[in-house]
């Protein structure tokens, strides 16, 4: 009997972190939507909140990446879980506009940067073959997540109220991601394993499939670095815009809260699919076909929110943005691994999500101000469909460096 790959125990810890960490972030829509109803703050103020808590959880990526490197990810993920559950918990004790920029803002934030980040750039050090499919099944927990616990958020607010919700999602988390961060292993040299279970090689003590590494401070002298930083900052400003907003959208068309939460399941449902399907299919086509597919779904998904009638149409928009919102976010850790190679994968990936992802921060801020000022979504999600094509172009122009570091 073939004995399994360490590897993929890491990866099946990096799909519980992200599961329960990404899952609770998207049920901020459902709190988003108790919130409006408890005290009346605007769609802008509150939607403040979470691109406060986006833009700062991204660029303390690039510290979590750093001190993956380092410490490993155990230490990081644990840490992370504390920091998470406190400000979710602390959540229930909100009265006053500020109180929500701080215990989600800014404590869940510094939480939400030990997710994304490390899990990947760990993943992306055990696999280099597979590393799209191994990506995928890790990051499709975020997804699964985004299908699970809006709906669970939905139902425990509507039998307990908001705030003991919280209460329960700040303990869930804590306790998930502490227990979970037991398992996780910074890369098979340390397990005496080499990346995908092949052959160690004592005599050179280095894996059979060796790559080019890049150093962080000689990648960022390359064009193709700023490139790829160019082609996430275009996708990644305007993703959350459908992930923060989608609940109130739905409920303009006279939806339940809990019939929307179902929306940003499917959402999440279709995510999995894109992660799973698209990771496995970047390993055969290669990593820049599979990634053009999916930001140009992503395009024709925003342009197609402006036409959204009533729920089949909302459900059917919902689909295809989950399926490329998922892909892409897959495909991120797993190019720039391919263009740099694994060995600073933390870093790499912290600094790329520190300045891109930031950025994903101030769509749901923008959105909500659209909102608020002309009463509806539709510019908002054309000036979204207009920055997926931006990033098309520069995709067109990305390629790995043609010579290794000096």
């Amino acid at each position: 009997m073939t004995k399994l790959f360490y590897g993929w125990v890491v990866v099946g810890g990096a799909f519980v972190v992200l599961f329960t960490a990404y899952g609770t972030q998207y049920a901020f829509g459902v709190f988003f939507a108790a919130l409006l109803d408890e005290f009346g703050w605007s769609r802008a103020s509150l939607s403040g909140i979470f691109s406060l808590y986006a833009f700062l959880y991204c660029v303390l990526g690039l510290l979590a990446g750093r001190l993956t490197d380092l410490w490993g990810p155990r230490v990081v993920i644990a840490m992370g879980g504390v920091f998470l559950g406190v400000g979710l918990a602390g959540m229930s004790w909100v009265s006053q506009l500020w109180h929500p920029y701080l215990l989600y803002g800014i404590v869940a934030a510094l939480g939400m940067s030990t997710a994304y980040v490390p899990c990947n750039a760990t993943v992306v050090k055990w696999f280099v073959r597979q590393r799209g499919l191994a990506l995928g099944v890790a990051t499709s927990g975020g997804s699964l997540g985004t299908f699970a616990l809006p709906p669970v958020a939905a139902a425990l607010v509507g039998a307990l109220g908001w705030r003991w919700a919280y209460v329960l999602f700040g303990a869930g988390i804590f306790l998930t991601l502490n227990l979970v961060a037991t398992v996780m292993r910074r890369d098979p040299e340390v397990l005496g394993l080499s990346p995908d279970g092949a052959a160690w090689s004592a005599a050179t003590a280095a894996p059979a499939t060796p790559e080019i590494q890049w150093p962080l401070r000689l990648a960022i002298r390359t064009g193709a670095f700023w490139l790829i930083f160019g082609v996430f900052t275009a996708t990644w400003i305007p993703v959350f815009i459908p992930l923060v907003h989608i609940v109130p959208f739905a409920r303009d068309f006279g939806m339940s809260s809990l019939v929307a939460s179902t929306v940003l399941s499917a959402l999440g449902i279709a995510a999995v699919i894109g992660r799973l399907a698209m990771g496995a299919v970047s390993d055969r086509i290669g990593r820049r076909p599979a990634l053009a597919l999916v930001i140009a779904l992503q395009t024709a998904a925003f342009l197609g929110f402006t036409l959204v009638h009533g729920l089949p149409s909302l459900y059917l928009v919902a689909l295809g943005f989950g399926f490329s919102y998922g892909a892409v976010s897959t495909l991120f850790p797993a190019i720039v691994g391919d263009f740099f190679g694994r060995e600073q994968a933390g870093s790499l990936v912290g600094f790329l999500f520190a300045l891109a992802g930031s950025m994903a921060a101030w769509g749901p801020l923008a959105a909500g101000a659209i909102y608020d000022a002309t009463g509806a979504y539709t510019r908002a999600f054309l000036l979204s469909a207009a920055s997926n094509g931006v990033a098309l172009v520069l995709l067109a122009f990305a390629r790995p460096p043609r010579r290794g570091p000096a």
